[in-house]
């Protein structure tokens, strides 16, 4: 099928205003040079328009498949698209070293745009994932030039996300490793891997010690995970010159936000959103019902991209001007039964926080606690608690599953309130804080809220997790540990009759790296101790699931 037939058809699929800019002349492979002398490959999408403005898209990716047919699409609505495989990747020259030269490569590239024939003074950028990395490397010193940004599933800093609750994404890192090292592979072995479940990768994320794992999984060394082994303390000089955020504040073009609830970068996402709102900023902001990877992601990702650049990216606008777009900033999936999409002038909306207490025998209420003996379970480090769903880079096991297998293991407690007599609505952040003592002071706390429906299913809706070390959670003179745990944020209604569950564990394996229990260094741990966990719930020490409700009713009292 001619390309420009299926460019046409799929402007018709994403209900896009018709194009009149006429076909598109597309240049492979171009030689871009960065000051290093290392060569970028990059294509050029050209319009049939004059003083047409410019679309970068960064990528580590190749620059086929989904990427091709944007390039066009870019190009059939007049604007130049330009698509570049970062070094070390797509046939650029180099070695690929995550997040080390996207800001100088960018600006290399951006000088070379700048002497092109075709070249109109005005820029946009449009990113997935670690193409938005290489985004917001670039954007705070692209200059006036830059008139709009598309920043989807992507943060500035991705620290955060490696070591969410200072623990390690094992799941994310591990597979995104395995996966740019496939692109380097023949293409029939990797089908074949694919088909075979990928064994290979199954195997490294229950292996120690990690620091053999990207081996297991790839049959060779991936310089970056080693270093994001050894380099994962806060203090890490390493990372200072690997994240962004803290010259998101001087970026001016205005920026569209797409993400899903179940995304491994939501809440470092957010942080960029509420970085720029103190700035004085107006983002624009659009979270659905998607993880990282899902079909609908992309669709909406093309949809509200194209639409943010058709409004700010034009030969007449200043950057920064106000949109003249009459929808609002925010833009929102309510999940659940009776939810759907909301539109709201901020992030987070006004909301009343409220502590849903553990009590004993498994009740999740309101009410204050009262005094009562502890909860305990033996967490194993060589039988970890698994993980269920969530935030994960594979779209097909991430996002919503029924949680009763996990819950039913003796190291899971559980909290469930009464059925609902009316439906309860929470939007925004959601925390927790644990009470915990355990006989070994190097633990981790997760703690997941799932929505439980009248067939007894337990849907998982956000989660948290956090490494406790002694210095950083020291204990009190009983012993215990007050562990506060930020959760994933989430929009989410709970229907009447459902009932709200709270899960508290010590680990999601393989999403988080297991916590052997010895304080051992992350990637050269293998001796792995057992160890009790009591959770508590006295009026001392009341362990509580903080809620942001925008609308509830009150639930029913217990028979």
């Amino acid at each position: 099928m001619p390309d420009r037939l299926v460019t046409r058809l799929a402007g018709v699929a994403l209900r896009l205003p018709p194009t009149r800019s006429g076909p598109v002349r597309v240049t492979r492979d171009l030689p871009v040079r960065a000051r290093d002398g290392v060569v970028l490959r990059t294509d050029h999408y050209a319009p049939k328009v004059r003083d047409a403005p410019t679309v970068l898209i960064r990528t580590p990716y190749g620059r086929g498949g989904p990427l091709r047919l944007l390039g066009r699409l870019l190009a059939a609505r007049g604007r130049h698209a330009v698509i570049q495989s970062c070094r070390g990747t797509g046939g650029s020259g180099g070695t690929f070293a995550p997040l080390v030269h996207e800001r100088d490569d960018g600006l290399d590239t951006l000088d070379w745009l700048r002497r092109q024939p075709w070249w109109s003074g005005q820029l946009g950028m449009f990113g997935v994932s670690y193409q938005g990395f290489a985004q917001w490397a670039l954007a705070a010193d692209a200059g006036e030039e830059l008139r709009a940004m598309v920043a989807v599933v992507t943060a500035s800093a991705t620290r955060d996300s490696t070591y969410a609750g200072e623990s390690f994404a094992l799941d994310t890192v591990l597979t995104w490793a395995e996966l740019l090292h496939a692109q380097t592979v023949p293409w029939l072995a990797r089908q074949w891997e694919l088909k075979r479940g990928q064994p290979r990768l199954a195997a490294a994320l229950v292996h120690l010690p990690l620091v053999d794992a990207d081996r297991v999984a790839t049959g060779v060394t991936i310089p970056f995970f080693q270093e994001w082994l050894r380099h994962h303390t806060p203090e890490a000089g390493y990372w200072r010159n690997r994240v962004f955020a803290d010259r998101v504040p001087l970026v001016r073009a205005p920026v569209v936000m797409v993400s899903g609830w179940h995304d491994i970068f939501l809440p470092a996402q957010l942080d960029d959103h509420a970085t720029l709102r103190a700035a004085g900023a107006q983002p624009r902001l659009v979270i659905g019902p998607w993880t990282h990877g899902s079909p609908g992601l992309f669709v909406a990702a093309l949809r509200e991209g194209l639409a943010w650049l058709d409004e700010h990216l034009t030969a007449a606008a200043p950057a920064g001007r106000p949109s003249r777009d009459t929808t609002t900033p925010v833009r929102l999936y309510v999940s659940g039964p009776g939810g759907g999409w909301r539109d709201l002038p901020d992030w987070p909306p006004p909301a009343v926080e409220t502590a849903w207490h553990l009590h004993p025998g498994g009740e999740l209420a309101v009410r204050r606690p009262v005094a009562s003996a502890p909860d305990e379970f033996r967490y194993d480090p060589a039988d970890p608690t698994p993980s269920l769903g969530g935030p994960l880079l594979v779209a097909k096991r991430a996002g919503p599953v029924d949680n009763r297998h996990v819950e039913a293991r003796p190291d899971v407690l559980t909290y469930t309130s009464a059925p609902l007599t009316g439906p309860i609505e929470v939007i925004g952040p959601v925390r927790a804080e644990i009470h915990v003592r355990s006989d070994l002071p190097y633990l981790d706390v997760f703690v997941r809220l799932c929505d439980v429906d009248r067939r007894g299913r337990s849907w998982n809706v956000c989660d948290g997790l956090v490494r406790v070390t002694p210095e950083r959670f020291p204990a009190d003179p009983r012993g215990v540990r007050t562990v506060p745990v930020p959760i994933w944020p989430t929009a989410y209604r709970f229907a009447a009759g459902h009932r709200l569950r709270v899960q508290v564990a010590g680990g999601a394996h393989p999403r988080w790296a297991r916590n052997p229990g010895t304080g051992a260094p992350l990637g050269t741990a293998v001796t792995l101790r057992a160890g009790w966990r009591q959770v508590l719930h006295e009026p001392a020490y009341p362990s509580a699931l903080l809620l942001p409700i925008v609308h509830s009713a009150p639930p029913q009292p217990p028979i």
